[in-house]
């Protein structure tokens, strides 16, 4: 029995240390049914609540002072990481302050943010008039880019690689 005890601990460390990746953001005050979709919706009613919203990055463009980030949003986990195999909720832009390298928050990946909304815009999704949720970015995170977000995150296995 003593000697299965390291081989035990071993499985134990490593199945803590790899289930999750989580997001390193703050989450505390956030009003988690305020969803983009509801926000447009009831706007002066959401105005100045803190969010915490995600999903597949469309565009980023950098403006004078801001960045715009424009995000399909999905529904999150308990990680904070959007669920992109669920139905989305619409688009929202976060506003970052400052300058984002476009070429690293590129169309396609993945982000969270934890900020405050601050109303709606209206824009165009190619020719069609839109109402985007606006929220000023307190924080952001984005997710891996190695990372598909499909399958379990926890993999054990034993084998020889050539």
């Amino acid at each position: 029995m003593r000697q299965r005890f390291p081989f035990v601990s071993f499985l134990l460390a490593l199945g803590v240390c790899a289930c999750v990746l989580r997001a390193p953001l703050d989450t505390r005050g956030v009003d988690p049914g305020l969803t983009p979709d509801r926000a447009a919706a009831a706007a002066k009613e959401a105005s100045g609540r803190t969010v915490q919203w995600g999903g597949l990055l469309i565009r980023t463009t950098n403006l004078e002072e801001v960045t715009e980030l424009e995000v399909l949003a999905y529904p999150l986990d308990r990680q904070g990481r959007p669920r992109t195999g669920e139905a989305p909720q619409g688009r929202f832009l976060a506003l970052r302050d400052g300058y984002v390298e476009a070429a690293v928050y590129a169309p396609g990946r993945l982000v969270t943010v934890v900020g405050r909304f601050s109303g709606t815009r209206a824009g165009l999704i190619g020719a069609m008039e839109y109402l985007y949720p606006l929220v000023k970015v307190e924080q952001l995170y984005l997710w891996p880019a190695d990372e598909s977000g499909a399958g379990p995150r926890f993999h054990l296995g034993v084998g020889v690689g050539l």
